[in-house]
């Protein structure tokens, strides 16, 4: 995905197990979509908290905010409960919508090479045309850097 174009409608199945889409459940609202590649693991939850920490300037702004990755909905609802989390966790069961965004890609570490989650956010409008995308994420600031941003920084 690039900047100027319209994300995918379907974004991944809640904490419930109900499928969640851009146009269904965020109609007319701009959405924080961040990639990360699983729950619970020392950069994701740095970038979990710093998120929960600026959610209620997210929020003032009219910023919906999902925490997507391949985990399980159960994992999900722990990760949540854990951090105290008050944005939307989604799963992408299939790995269609990390494939669909380009965040599905090869990586390296230690040697070794495997297909994962690369850690992506996806800024957008409210019609869900991308705004912003911040592929280097600064997950002990990730909140602070999409605020920079928003205000031209």
């Amino acid at each position: 995905m690039q900047i100027g174009e319209i994300i995918p409608d379907t974004l991944g199945i809640d904490a419930d197990g109900r499928l969640v889409t851009a146009n269904g459940d965020y109609p007319h609202t701009p959405l924080i979509v961040y990639f990360y590649p699983k729950d619970n693991t020392p950069g994701c939850t740095a970038e979990a908290c710093s998120i929960r920490d600026g959610y209620a300037e997210l929020r003032r702004r009219g910023y919906a905010v999902i925490g997507i990755s391949r985990d399980t909905p159960e994992s999900h609802k722990r990760f949540a409960a854990k951090h105290e989390l008050p944005f939307t966790l989604l799963t992408d069961v299939t790995g269609e919508v990390c494939e669909a965004f380009g965040v599905w890609q090869l990586k390296k570490m230690a040697g070794r090479e495997y297909m994962g989650i690369v850690r992506t956010t996806f800024i957008t409008d409210a019609d869900h045309v991308i705004t912003h995308i911040i592929g280097k994420v600064n997950t002990k600031n990730a909140a602070s850097q999409i605020l920079d941003l928003l205000d031209g920084k």
